[in-house]
């Protein structure tokens, strides 16, 4: 009898490496001669980052020195999605940086469908923010690992519960 194996799609990141990646922003941006004076502050909330800082200048320098922080350790940058930018008291900017976390309906029935267009000896199927993939195959499984890999998709994945 022929067991199936499957696999879990998600979206996600390592939170500790996000804290540390905004505490070296802030470490490096207290250090730089152009953000010293700008009294810039990141605050991380729990699905979102929060900079407030003197100038449009400025807000694009912290977007540059958060964005190297998180690829330094191994953050896809693709779970920034940039806000748009407010005006604060005293001629300051604001923005709201959101974290994507989980995959949406959306983007699930993007991937099952492209899954079950070029695989066919493979189920797609979804369960809330994930969708598990399974078959007969290894092999199959792993195919569609490298196509999604290949695939340009606006978050994250990984691929875990690899059974």
């Amino acid at each position: 009898m022929a067991s199936t194996s499957s696999f879990d799609i998600v979206s996600d990141f390592d939170r500790q490496e996000l804290v540390n990646s905004i505490d070296q922003a802030e470490r490096e941006i207290k250090a730089r001669y152009d953000l010293k004076d700008s009294n810039t502050t990141l605050e991380l909330g729990e699905d979102t980052i929060t900079i407030n800082t003197s100038s449009q200048f400025a807000l694009d320098a912290v977007h540059t020195v958060l964005q190297t922080k998180a690829a330094k350790r191994n953050l896809s940058l693709k779970i920034f999605d940039f806000g748009k930018v407010e005006s604060a008291s005293g001629g300051r900017v604001r923005q709201e940086v959101k974290l994507q976390k989980g995959l949406t309906q959306e983007i699930s029935k993007k991937i099952t469908k492209l899954i079950k267009d070029e695989f066919k000896k493979v189920q797609a199927s979804i369960q809330g923010d994930s969708v598990r993939i399974s078959g007969k195959s290894k092999d199959d499984l792993q195919a569609v690992m490298q196509r999604l890999k290949e695939e340009d998709l606006p978050v994250p994945l990984q691929f875990t519960n690899y059974r």
